[in-house]
């Protein structure tokens, strides 16, 4: 006859891993969905987000123990590159397409305020404030509108990059998950 405890000792020592894995490999896929909101969202660190995946998933005994630390610390400064490039675009297409500092501020505060606008704000923001501070100062239409162009093409740069490189840690995270 089988003792009550060596059930449960037996069950708790089979499915403890099991469960363990499975609630790692959830908040693993959360931190992937999170990663790609933040591409568009610029509160949330988009690719930062995405790359928790990957220690949570090396975590798992069923999943990712075979991962190499040397890859995830590659994504990780990936990860922290392109989240830093991502605030400084721009503010690198309003000075390179001509405009002043006053566009650069713009541009960021625009950022800033069209988190309350959103989606649209996101998109319009930079644009707007670069164009602002450009006429605020006084610069011609033109060049104020060139300057806003840069502000625009700059978030499009920062967005492209973060989506770029959450694509990347995903599918890194789905080849690990299946096919290892």
């Amino acid at each position: 006859m089988l003792n009550f405890n060596y059930i449960c000792i037996y069950l708790q020592n089979q499915l403890y891993p099991i469960m363990i894995d499975t609630l790692l490999l959830i908040a693993a896929i959360l931190c992937l969905l999170l990663g790609f909101a933040g591409c568009v969202i610029p509160v949330l660190p988009g690719p930062p987000a995405a790359w928790l995946a990957l220690p949570l998933l090396k975590f798992t005994e069923n999943w990712g123990g075979h991962m190499s630390w040397t890859w995830i610390a590659i994504l990780a400064a990936i990860a922290l590159v392109v989240t830093i490039l991502d605030y400084l675009a721009p503010a690198w297409g309003v000075k390179k397409l001509g405009g002043t500092r006053a566009g650069t501020w713009g541009a960021t505060i625009g950022l800033l305020v069209g988190l309350f606008f959103l989606p649209v704000g996101l998109i319009l923001g930079p644009f707007l404030g670069a164009l602002a501070g450009e006429l605020l100062t006084g610069t011609p239409k033109k060049n104020s509108l060139k300057s806003a162009l840069g502000a625009f093409i700059g978030f499009l740069l920062g967005t492209g990059l973060k989506l770029i490189s959450c694509t990347w840690i995903t599918f890194y995270f789905i080849i690990q998950l299946f096919l290892y």
